[in-house]
């Protein structure tokens, strides 16, 4: 994975995103190209391993990454839901997201230590796209993207370690924290789908999630696809992970609320093939969707030259 120097960059990440045009601009860039293949790096890496527990020992970038979700996470106790009747969303996340703002370029000051401080800027919009819309409340795949690509500039100027180890627990500590920190978000301040494609999608928040679950399964037999109709699953797969989490916040028959997912486990013959046909369907139900990125910004460490 290429490294970038500060001294490269010109312009700041911003809304590029307006036609569907710009997005058959963008697959040319050489930051779609950096971002890809980070995610195709962080996918190897986890491959046959399960999540990572607290106190395994990890290195002072992943532990200060951890520090600051932590941080956001006790936010929401300082700022509860309001009582008030609110049809959609509620309106304290707009608070929550109003001290992200003013606090952002502090956190990742403490995140990057001084001698990085000139790279904040190129940081701070993944950073605040990463955890919903404070304007509409809401919360999808765009945030969750958004995310993924902060921790993919952190590693193109070399803030994280781009070892398949460091890697490994990027996808193993980090994401699955971030992953529970938004979902306390989601169930705090009751934040809607965003874009969602209602039963027909695979999941109302994320996807991520299930592709890095699917490489961590790839070589194993204890599991077949079919096992996530057979609750309750294992804690230590991201998969099972989001299987679990519908389960608690959906009810009714599993075919019905997730019809993809049901389809997966029912015609899908394997976990590798599951995990290619996931990144597929994420280049194309995510990263090539107008409506999706074009609310994420991009730019900066994420180059808009063609490549």
């Amino acid at each position: 994975m290429r490294q970038i120097r500060i001294t490269e960059l010109v312009d700041l990440p911003q809304q590029n995103i307006r036609t569907d045009d710009d997005i058959a601009t963008w697959k040319r860039t050489r930051g779609y190209r950096d971002y890809w293949l980070f995610l195709l790096r962080l996918n190897e890496a986890v491959v046959g391993y399960p999540i990572q527990q607290a106190d395994e020992p990890c290195g002072p970038a992943i532990t200060a990454l951890l520090s600051m979700l932590d941080t956001l996470d006790g936010w929401i106790d300082d700022i509860p839901p309001l009582q008030s009747p609110q049809r959609f969303g509620n309106q304290a996340f707009r608070t929550w997201g109003d001290r992200l703002t003013e606090r952002s370029e502090q956190l990742l000051c403490e995140l990057l230590g001084e001698d990085m401080r000139t790279v904040i800027p190129y940081l701070k919009p993944f950073l605040l796209t990463s955890f919903g819309s404070f304007l509409r409340l809401d919360y999808g795949s765009g945030h969750e993207t958004s995310f993924a690509m902060l921790l993919c500039c952190l590693s193109l100027i070399r803030f994280l370690d781009p070892s398949p180890e460091a890697e490994r627990t990027l996808v193993l500590r980090v994401f699955v924290r971030y992953m529970r920190l938004c979902w306390r978000l989601q169930d705090v301040y009751r934040l809607e789908p965003a874009g969602s494609h209602g039963v027909w999608g695979l999941d109302d928040y994320f996807f991520l999630g299930y592709v890095f679950g699917s490489a961590q399964l790839r070589d194993q037999t204890e599991f077949p696809v079919s096992a996530i109709l057979r609750p309750a699953l294992p804690q230590d797969n991201l998969y099972f992970m989001c299987i679990n989490r519908i389960h608690q916040v959906k009810h009714g028959p599993f075919h019905e609320h997730s019809s993809q997912l049901y389809a997966i486990a029912t015609g899908v013959p394997n976990w590798t093939k599951v995990n290619s046909g996931l990144l597929k369907m994420y280049e194309g139900e995510v990263l090539s969707k107008r409506v999706v990125v074009q609310h994420m910004p991009l730019g900066g460490l994420l180059s808009l030259e063609e490549d």
